[in-house]
């Protein structure tokens, strides 16, 4: 018997990696140990007091029962100070903070709340590419908006004011920036809320990224009036090592959070308990935290500009989060030809950059969430191959 799949799915293709994940399980199976560098998944633990609060908590008898839906006020708390702290956001916890099972389950939550048929979403391309299925499942129609390296990956908000915005209802942006790692301004912030009052649209801002690399974490509701035009998604996926734990956070004004609520109510049962305590330990942590990660990563950074320098790829050292972006050579079509060349070849995944949008059709993404002797065998692969 043949059930044939919602109208909602049709343009929804499988995400690009689950599909690449599934030919590189094949590859490994017929023995060619693909090393991937293409996803972003923190191979470093969260801080042991956070694991031990999990472990404490879990054993308690009274820890596992359903929750609320807003999550425990010490959570809340929680991200309320870590918000003050790190951004110098004030936020209501009671009011203004919704915790998540992960901030991905946000960006489907904000379009299922506020799109109908015929709404449309402004769309970074290139950008991530959950905000497009996001938008598409919810009935809404992405519009897309072109980030260039020589606008240096900012919005061109005249050729946006130029167009027809009647009809746009939100906008998804995200600094730093993914792909592209490019960091935040405090006057482009300013820009976005100036435009999303101007022609009242809802500023969508993700910000996972924020600690990592960057010694200056930005928020956009740290902008005057950001409140009235913004929302913004947080993550401890990257910034605490906890992807797996799915633990994220809306913040926005009362009224925003009171309407996301309404769908994600309808949707889960609430975070389990322990997990909340150890998110409430990790939201604890001070600035050797970030700094012990950070120093990390900078020595991985420094073994991935080594790898994009054996394939001959420019970048920028200025960028931030848990990539680097790299323009491909110009003898090569796109990003998809240099990635195959390097997983068929030497047996390494690296991202095409064409899965964010046709502006990235030039670049590779690589990961950082690998150790210096995972990215010194990938080079010495690529090396290799091309003596050959």
């Amino acid at each position: 018997m043949q059930i044939a799949k919602s109208k909602r799915l049709e343009g929804i293709g499988e995400y690009y990696f689950s599909q690449k994940l599934r030919e590189i399980e094949q590859l490994n199976k017929a023995g060619k140990n693909i090393i991937n560098l293409g996803i972003g998944s923190p191979d470093l633990p969260p801080h042991p007091s956070v694991i031990k609060v999990l472990q404490e908590q879990a054993g308690l008898s009274n820890t596992h029962a359903y929750q609320s839906y807003k999550g425990v006020a010490a959570l809340r708390n929680a991200i309320a100070g870590w918000y003050q702290n790190w951004y110098q956001v004030n936020l209501n916890p009671d009011t203004e903070i919704l915790p998540l099972l992960g901030s991905k389950e946000g960006i489907m939550h904000i379009c299922m709340t506020y799109l109908n048929e015929g709404d449309q979403a402004l769309i970074p391309n290139p950008g991530y590419p959950t905000y497009t299925s996001a938008v598409k499942l919810a009935g809404g129609t992405p519009v897309y908006f072109e980030l260039t390296e020589e606008s240096n990956w900012e919005p061109n908000f005249d050729k946006l004011e130029a167009g027809d915005l009647s009809k746009v209802k939100l906008m998804w942006v995200n600094y730093p920036q993914m792909p592209t790692g490019k960091k935040p301004t405090i006057e482009l912030f300013q820009k976005l809320i100036a435009f999303g009052k101007k022609h009242e649209i809802l500023i969508c801002h993700d910000n996972p990224y924020s600690f990592i690399l960057n010694d200056a974490p930005m928020s956009l509701l740290s902008v005057a009036g950001a409140m009235d035009t913004a929302i913004e998604l947080n993550s401890l996926s990257k910034s605490q090592n906890m992807a797996g734990w799915r633990i994220g956070t809306l913040c926005g004004a009362e009224e925003r959070i009171n309407d996301v609520l309404t769908f994600k109510s309808n949707m889960d049962s609430g975070m389990f308990l322990p997990v909340q305590h150890a998110a409430v330990a990790a939201l604890s942590l001070g600035a050797d935290w970030y700094h012990s990660v950070n120093e990390v990563y900078a020595k991985r950074r420094e073994k991935v500009f080594e790898l994009l320098d054996v394939l001959a790829c420019k970048y920028s050292m200025n960028q931030v989060g848990m990539f680097v972006w790299a323009k491909i050579p110009e003898n090569i079509k796109d990003g998809y030809e240099l990635s195959d060349q390097v997983l068929y070849k030497s047996n390494v995944f690296i991202t095409p950059g064409g899965i964010f949008g046709s502006a990235g059709n030039q670049y590779i993404r690589v990961s950082l969430c690998g150790s210096i002797s995972k990215f010194e065998e990938a080079i010495q692969r690529i090396e290799a191959q091309k003596a050959n």
